[in-house]
């Protein structure tokens, strides 16, 4: 079979694609399950949600908005062996540790791994306790948005990369990180002889100006090839050992080159890891969630915002949106259904949380209008997994001030002072602007404004009723998540 790429996959990527859902689909028809893809870039809080998810389900949280549970359908929730025996598996225990015991944050995502959570239900109506056996194996499936973000590689070759990294380096915003890396590729000559210490010199300068973009400060998101920022166990790969070159045109590369050097390596790039990838994980989500940390980018400025949106795109138009049927479910899965969820809303007075909302709302709207999500359906929420704070109001002269009272985390500043960690502190977080497009303009970050204060807390105490009986992890909407995510499977 021939392999002209149509989009991200070659005639024989689909084929294989279709192959591996049929044997899935046909394994499966007695056991119902559905598969849930959990990303988000760095930071947004991907560990923390499957936790809390899980957690809450299986130890009956307070979910109100989630109908099955409200309604007394669920009979348990508990979790199995994972079906992909290849995938690590996601540390649940570890992580709730952390966040119960020791109230610390756990590891965020380094690389991808996967969780069984099954539940055992009644169905709303007469036919479904008839023809179903009342059980829903939920998948869960936690990766980097990192990686996602080279997914749009496999439609460009080496010189078009090479053309695109240099476009961004010269934003006003990256220019200056970027410094030493074009220095080093200008002095690098495409035509010359291959030479390795040249590449490692190259590709190390260029990994750096991409780590550094991740930095608090910066916040950047757009910052592709992601395995250069989490290698994982190909560190130091000649898959890993590229870098873009200047002022290449279309012109082929002489064999034995740097440039074919280059261009090798970076195919192969595509070829053993992010295809793989694609056709492993992504070709295989049914429901997808992406966790979006919009205050980490406000706090960093306009310019972290504005890329925040362009890899918002990027990454929602990888995604293989739409609906099947039975026929056509046998061999080919679609994404139904696809939640955008602003986290870290406990920051924020309730009072700014349909703002943020908005805010996510307007960074989506343009990936949206691009991908073609007619036959899916798509949401925007704002939400913590873990609420980290309560309300409270304080009197100030002759005004009474909406406040959020939590545990900053050490070392986190306002107006100067510096938090130890322990003491437990009213904020007055400010309000966001009630202008969405607003985020784009105005002070480069909102640490020059005043009104507008984020910071970050630990995980909370967890509260015991009044019986002793502890209660699961707070949170902020993580019911209306579930609902969205798989409520209409449990109906």
């Amino acid at each position: 079979m021939g392999t002209f790429t149509t989009g991200l996959t070659s005639w024989a990527d689909e084929a294989r694609i279709a192959l591996d859902t049929l044997t899935e689909r046909t394994t499966s028809l007695a056991s119902p399950s559905v598969r849930i893809g959990v990303t988000g870039l760095s930071r947004a809080g991907k560990t923390v949600f499957i936790t809390a998810l899980v957690h809450n389900l299986i130890h009956g949280g307070r979910l109100p908005l989630f109908e099955a549970q409200k309604s007394g359908r669920i009979a348990k929730a508990y979790l199995e062996q994972q079906p992909d025996d290849a995938v690590p598996r996601f540390q649940y225990e570890d992580h709730l540790k952390a966040l119960i015991e020791d109230r610390i944050w756990p590891d965020s995502t380094r690389a991808i791994s996967e969780l069984r959570l099954t539940i055992e239900y009644e169905s709303a109506s007469a036919w479904g306790r008839m023809f179903s056996g009342g059980k829903l194996s939920v998948d869960i499936v936690d990766y980097p948005g990192e990686w996602l973000l080279d997914l749009p590689l496999l439609g460009k070759n080496y010189n078009e990369f090479s053309q695109d990294s240099f476009e961004l380096a010269q934003l006003e915003s990256r220019r200056d990180l970027a410094e030493d890396w074009l220095k080093s590729a200008a002095s690098a000559n495409a035509s010359a002889d291959a030479d390795e210490m040249t590449a490692q010199r190259l590709a190390k300068s260029f990994t750096a100006y991409l780590k550094a973009g991740k930095a608090d400060e910066r916040a950047l998101s757009t910052l592709p090839p992601g395995r250069f920022l989490m290698p994982g166990d190909l560190e130091g790969s000649p898959a890993l050992t590229f870098a873009p070159l200047p002022g290449l045109g279309q012109e082929k590369h002489k064999s034995g080159s740097l440039g074919a050097m280059m261009e090798r390596r970076y195919e192969a790039y595509k070829t053993h890891v992010v295809k793989p990838f694609f056709r492993e994980h992504i070709a295989r989500l049914d429901r997808q969630i992406v966790l979006v940390d919009a205050m980490q980018a406000m706090n960093a400025g306009p310019s972290a915002v504005a890329d925040l949106e362009r890899a918002l795109t990027e990454i929602l138009s990888c995604f293989r949106p739409g609906s099947t049927n039975f026929l056509t479910g046998l061999v080919q899965r679609r994404i139904s259904r696809i939640l955008v969820a602003a986290t870290k809303a406990d920051h924020l007075h309730h009072e700014s949380h349909d703002r943020l909302q908005a805010i996510v709302r307007r960074l989506v709207d343009r990936a949206i209008s691009r991908a073609d999500f007619t036959s899916a359906s798509v949401e925007v929420l704002a939400m913590a997994a873990v609420r980290t704070t309560r309300e409270a109001t304080v009197t100030q002269g002759k005004d009474i001030l909406p406040v959020i009272v939590g545990t900053p985390l050490k070392g986190e500043t306002i107006d100067g002072e510096e938090f130890d960690g322990k003491t437990e502190t009213a904020i007055f977080p400010g309000d966001l602007p009630e202008k969405p497009d607003s985020i784009f303009e105005g002070p480069e970050s909102v640490s020059e404004d005043p009104s507008i204060r984020f910071v970050r807390f630990r995980p909370p105490k967890l509260e015991k009723t009044a019986e002793g009986f502890t209660l699961s992890l707070p949170h902020i909407r993580l019911d209306r998540a579930i609902q969205f995510l798989i409520g209409d499977r449990l109906a």
